[in-house]
C-alpha cells in the first residue's frame, strides 16, 4: 500500500474511532439538530475535515472505551475489534460542532426503554436505521481482517487478561460478494432525487399497526420449504464453530442469537422487526415502537445491522484509496448507488442481504458467536449451563426466522411513514386467510414513483382523493408498490378494502403506481407482488397457500391494471384464467372497437 493510500486509510478510521469515542462519553439527550441519516453524514464529514487529528493508532478503538462498562455485549466487541489500550488515545468532544455533538447524544447507543427506541434516525428512502450497528460495519470493514479464530476454553475479560487482538486471516469463506448480479436483477431504476421531506406528521394522529406479516411466526398450517434454511438446521453430530467473520458476528449474529435465546415469548406476539413511527418527518425527534412488546432485534436494527454488514464487505473488498465514509452513506441513502450501481442502495437492502450471504453460513456466525460470547462470559445469565447443541439449534432458529421472515419478505413502509390521514368511520376485519390477490395500476399518478419522497406524496394524493372525492373512509388498496424498492400499506392485511367491488372481502388488492397501459413496472416491483410479498402472506397465514392472482378487469368493468400489465399477468403460475366474467369480456370487446376512456384513479374500486 502506498503512503497516501495508508494515510487516507487511517484518517477513515480515525473518523469512526472519533465518532464512536464521541457517542459513548455522552449522555443520552436531546439533539438540536433532526435525527436524520443526513446528519450523521454531516457529523462524518465534519470530522473528516479535521485532517491529521483523525489519524489515530489503532489503540484509539472507541469500542475499547465501551469495553469499561465490563458487559458481555462490550467484550465482545472489544474482543472483535482490534485495540489493546483503553487510555492511549484521548477523544476530543469538540471536534465536532455544537450542533453535531448534541446529535451524538441521541444516537449512542441501541436501546428500547419502555416503547421509545433510541439510537436510531431516519434515512432518505423513508427507512430507520440503527447507527450503531451501522458504524461498527464500517470499522470492521476499514480493518480489513474479517475472520477471528475462536478461544479454545472459557476465557476472561481480555481487559482482564492483558490478552491481544486474536488471530486473524484476510480470507472470509463462504461469505458472498455484495450482491453479485443484483444490477442485472434490478433494471429501469432510477437513482433518487431525495429532496425536502414531507410535511409534519404526528403519529399519535395516525391509525397505525404493525404491517408485514413475515415477522410473526408462521402459521403452523402453512409448510416452510425453504432449502437454506433447512439446510441450516444442525446435525446431532456437528461440530461447534472454530472461527468467526467478524463483520456478521459484530453487527447481526450476535444479537440476533441472544434475542432469539430470551425465549419463545418474545417472538410470540410481534416477531422479528417490530415497526414504529417517528413524532414527525421532516424533523424527527422521537421514534415511539407500535408494539410494546417488541423484540430489540427491531427493524430499524436489522437495517443497520444489514447496512453495517454490506457497507463494511463492499470496503473491505475495496482496494486503497477508499471513498470517504460521508461520500460512501451519501451514495447509499438516497444517491445514485455506491460507486454508481443502482442496487446497491439502502433501499435493496434485503435483497443484497440474502445475495451476501446464505442460511447455513449465517448459522454458524450466530452460533459461533453465543459460543465466543459464552466462552467471553462463562456466567452469563442467558448462556450459563447451555452446550453447544442448544446454542446450535438457537443459531438454526434465529437464522430461519430472519431469513423467511425478514429477508424473504419485502420491506413495508407503515401508514404513519407516508404521512396516511386517519381512517374515517369503523374498519371492517377481514376473515383470514383469504384466497386472492387483485392487481391494479393507479393509471393516475402516471409516472412510476421512484423515490420516498415521491411515492409518499402519491400515497396522500390518492388518500385524499378516495376519502374527499370518493367519500371513502380510507384509501382503497391494501398494498401500494412503488418503483423504489418498497411497499406502502394502504387498508394493510387485516381490514376490508374498496378496490375491487363485490370481492373486496375476498382478496387484498394491491396496486402499482403508474400507468401500465403500454409500458411494465420495474422488474424489482414485478418480482414483489409476484413472488415476495404471497409468499410473505402465506407464512403468516392470511393468505391461503392456494392463491391466485386476478387483474381488476376480470371482476369489474374497468381497464385496469392496464393491458401491459394485464397481458404479463397472464403468464404468471398464480394467474386464475379461469376467470373470465361477463363484465370483463365486454370490457375487452369495446377496448377492440375504440380507445379506452380516461379512468380516473380509482373511480370503480369500491
Amino acid at each position: 500500500m502506498s503512503l497516501r493510500g495508508w494515510n487516507l486509510a487511517m484518517v477513515a478510521q480515525g473518523v469512526l474511532w472519533i465518532l464512536f469515542g464521541l457517542l459513548l462519553r455522552l449522555e443520552p439527550g436531546t439533539a438540536t439538530l433532526p435525527l436524520l441519516m443526513d446528519s450523521v453524514i454531516q457529523a462524518l464529514a465534519e470530522l473528516e475535515q479535521t485532517g491529521p487529528a483523525t489519524r489515530a493508532r489503532h489503540t484509539a478503538s472507541a469500542w475499547q472505551l465501551l469495553a469499561q462498562e465490563s458487559d458481555p455485549h462490550d467484550l465482545l466487541h472489544h474482543f472483535l475489534l482490534e485495540g489493546r489500550s483503553l487510555k492511549t488515545t484521548k477523544l476530543d468532544p469538540h471536534q465536532l460542532s455544537p450542533e453535531l455533538r448534541d446529535l451524538t447524544k441521541d444516537v449512542a447507543q441501541h436501546s428500547i426503554r419502555g416503547r421509545q427506541e433510541y439510537g436510531v434516525v431516519l434515512a432518505p428512502d423513508g427507512s430507520t436505521v440503527a447507527v450503531e450497528p451501522l458504524l461498527a460495519g464500517l470499522e470492521v470493514g476499514l480493518q480489513g481482517q474479517r475472520v477471528v479464530n475462536l478461544p479454545l476454553d472459557s476465557t476472561a475479560s481480555p481487559l482482564d487478561t492483558g490478552a491481544t487482538f486474536p488471530d486473524t486471516e484476510v480470507m472470509v469463506p463462504d461469505v458472498r460478494a455484495t450482491a453479485p448480479g443484483l444490477q442485472d436483477a434490478l433494471p429501469d431504476i432510477i437513482s433518487a432525487d431525495v429532496g425536502a421531506m414531507p410535511s409534519d406528521v404526528r403519529a399519535a394522529d395516525l391509525d397505525v399497526k404493525p404491517t408485514s406479516p413475515g415477522v410473526r411466526p408462521h402459521s403452523p398450517d402453512v409448510p416452510v420449504t425453504s432449502p437454506d434454511a433447512q439446510a441450516s438446521l444442525p446435525g446431532s453430530r456437528a461440530k461447534s464453530p472454530t472461527t468467526v467473520d467478524r463483520l456478521l458476528v459484530v453487527t447481526l449474529a450476535r444479537d440476533l442469537g441472544l434475542a432469539f435465546l430470551q425465549g419463545s415469548e418474545t417472538w410470540s406476539h410481534s416477531g422479528l422487526g417490530s415497526e414504529g413511527c417517528w413524532d414527525q418527518l421532516s424533523a424527527p425527534r422521537t421514534f415511539t415502537l407500535l408494539d410494546s412488546k417488541a423484540s430489540p432485534v427491531t427493524m430499524a436494527f436489522l437495517n443497520g445491522a444489514l447496512d453495517g454488514a454490506l457497507l463494511g464487505d463492499y470496503l473491505s473488498r475495496t482496494p486503497e484509496p477508499r471513498p470517504p465514509l460521508s461520500h460512501l452513506l451519501r451514495q447509499y441513502y438516497g444517491g445514485a448507488g455506491v460507486a454508481g450501481d443502482p442496487g446497491l442502495r439502502s433501499n435493496f437492502r434485503r435483497q443484497n442481504g440474502a445475495a451476501l450471504t446464505s442460511a447455513p453460513t449465517l448459522t454458524q456466525q450466530v452460533w459461533g458467536a453465543l459460543t465466543l460470547l459464552q466462552r467471553l462470559e462463562p456466567t452469563h445469565p442467558q448462556l450459563r449451563g447451555m452446550d453447544q447443541e442448544q446454542l446450535a439449534q438457537v443459531a438454526a432458529n434465529a437464522t430461519k426466522e430472519f431469513t423467511e421472515g425478514f429477508l424473504g419478505c419485502p420491506a413495508i413502509h407503515p401508514r404513519c411513514r407516508w404521512g396516511a390521514a386517519p381512517y374515517r368511520g369503523h374498519p371492517k376485519p377481514l376473515q383470514l386467510p383469504l384466497g386472492f390477490l387483485y392487481v391494479h395500476h393507479t393509471y393516475e399518478p402516471a409516472p412510476p414513483c421512484t423515490d420516498f419522497v415521491h411515492c409518499a406524496a402519491n400515497m396522500r394524493s390518492m388518500q385524499r382523493f378516495h376519502q374527499d372525492t370518493r367519500g371513502w373512509d380510507d384509501i382503497g388498496y391494501s398494498f401500494v408498490v412503488g418503483s423504489d424498492g418498497y411497499v406502502y400499506e394502504g387498508r394493510g392485511w387485516h381490514w376490508v378494502g374498496a378496490h375491487t367491488r363485490g370481492h373486496n372481502t375476498r382478496g387484498f388488492g394491491v396496486a402499482f403506481v403508474g400507468n401500465y397501459t403500454a409500458e411494465l413496472p420495474a422488474k424489482a416491483a414485478l418480482h414483489l407482488v409476484q413472488d415476495v410479498l404471497p409468499g410473505c402472506a402465506v407464512r403468516a397465514g392470511v393468505l391461503r397457500p392456494d392463491y391466485q392472482v386476478l387483474g381488476h378487469r376480470q371482476l369489474v368493468r374497468t381497464n385496469c391494471p392496464g393491458d401491459a400489465l394485464f397481458n404479463l399477468l397472464r403468464t404468471w403460475p398464480r394467474f386464475a384464467a379461469n376467470v373470465k366474467t361477463r363484465t370483463a369480456r365486454r370490457a375487452s370487446r369495446r377496448s377492440k372497437r375504440k380507445p379506452p376512456p380516461m379512468i380516473l384513479p380509482a373511480t370503480d374500486l369500491q
